[in-house]
């Protein structure tokens, strides 16, 4: 199994060319099939749940071809309704393909979804969204299936603004009869570019990134082409991994306006930014400062998806940090590790308090999720020695080639296999 090995202690310097969005790329994928002809889409990582992602479409009957960063998806002969299990159970973004293929075959079938284990995310909103537009559920030997010959729109109110049940309910809907909203939706940038996306084959999407969603159902969708946007999450993790490590990094097509709540906690921390049109350039701190209170919260608040690579930052911050967890109770599983180096962390509920620490040390370690292993990455980094990450099949969900963008940064890290 793959691992990192990482010398520790060296400041970075260097430009990064951000990867496409895996937030984005996964539901405009998904997206792809409901035109029933052939979209071409650039800009798309190359990253592990991308793979699934294909090898999910070429299950459904797709012609999927990939050259480089361009996917082009042919869904005209897709032909089944049922989604693969065992691919199903290693992405949770898989998910997305049930509005997809309800809304295109008027049926779909598929077992429980899979991805990181950071704490329940049950697929009874998505359900209870689908039930609403009109489709009937029944369950059979842990296989659920969906099923809708006359979808139509309705106005729906969410109980929380969940990402995934938000792009369900748009994937579902814009082929159906009527307007549908949907009201408390997510509002992350992601949704505005599966908006963008659906928009660019015919549908008629319009209010994502507001407080209510509009669909209104057209008969049927074309063919389009497509850039994805760059990755905020990715952008993110290379600021902290500069702040950390007290270097200067360009993260070229890096955009402010998609991650403020990011930008002014780095800033909070130390962290010293130009902005320019085509990026940003992060200059780390002398000394990381605590931060006295972060918390995560639905977007335009800070992302759970940040959190643990704040936290290994904040390690070696001056005086007491405290993070809160509100969107997954298992986000903390990466201080165990973190702990190892010397980072001194207590954990009490959903609650993370962090005393800073003049250096932390290189150490054997496991990454458990894909943000909590991207952390482990940071913090090695910025350690004195030499750190072993192990299961970093998680990092590669999620993360383009990183060992090749940090040693482009002039990191020493290299892949065992």
């Amino acid at each position: 199994m793959d691992s990192f090995v990482i010398e520790g202690g060296r400041k970075l310097d260097g430009d990064i060319n951000l990867q496409g969005c895996k937030n984005a790329a996964l539901p405009i994928l998904a997206a792809s099939i409901l035109s029933k002809s052939e979209s071409i889409i650039h800009n798309v990582p190359g990253i592990e749940d991308v793979g699934i992602m294909i090898k999910l479409l070429k299950d459904l009957g797709c012609k999927v071809i990939k050259e480089g960063n361009t996917i082009s998806v042919n869904s005209e002969d897709l032909n089944k309704t049922s989604l693969n299990e065992g691919l199903l159970r290693k992405m949770r973004s898989s998910i997305m393909l049930m509005g997809a293929v309800l809304s295109l075959n008027k049926e779909c079938s598929f077992s429980m979804p899979g991805g990181c284990d950071i704490g329940l995310r049950p697929i009874d909103m998505h359900i209870k969204a689908l039930k609403e537009l009109g489709c009937e559920m029944s369950e059979e030997n842990g296989i659920i299936t969906l099923k809708g010959e006359h979808l139509k729109g309705k106005n729906i109110q969410l109980d929380f603004p969940s990402v995934g049940v938000t792009e369900n309910i748009m994937l579902a809907s814009v082929l159906a009869e009527g307007v549908t909203s949907i009201g408390n939706p997510a509002k992350e940038p992601e949704i505005i570019d599966l908006q963008n996306f659906l928009n660019s084959m015919g549908a008629r999407v319009y209010g994502a990134g507001t407080n209510t969603v509009y669909i209104e159902g057209v008969k049927e969708l074309h063919s389009c082409e497509y850039t994805v946007m760059s990755d905020r999450i990715a952008c993110g993790t290379f600021m902290c991994l500069a702040n950390m490590t007290g270097s200067s990094i360009y993260l070229k097509d890096a955009k402010v306006d998609t991650m403020k709540a990011v930008y002014y906690k780095l800033m909070e921390s130390g962290a010293r930014f130009k902005i320019y049109s085509d990026g940003i350039l992060i200059k780390g701190a002398d000394k990381i400062k605590a931060i006295d209170s972060l918390i995560t919260l639905p977007y335009p608040g800070f992302p759970t998806d940040m959190q643990s690579q704040f936290g290994a930052m904040l390690s070696l911050a001056e005086g007491v940090s405290i993070i809160n967890e509100t969107i997954f109770e298992n986000r903390f599983k990466y201080t165990c590790e973190l702990t190892r180096m010397g980072a001194n962390m207590n954990v009490n509920g959903t609650t993370l308090v962090i005393n800073g620490v003049d250096k932390l040390s290189g150490a054997n370690m496991y990454a458990e999720d894909l943000r909590g292993g991207a952390s482990l990455v940071i913090a090695a980094l910025a350690a004195e020695g030499k750190s072993n990450i192990y299961d970093i099949y998680h990092i590669d969900r999620g993360y383009e080639n990183l060992e090749k963008t940090l040693r482009g940064l002039g990191a020493k890290i290299d892949r065992n296999q």
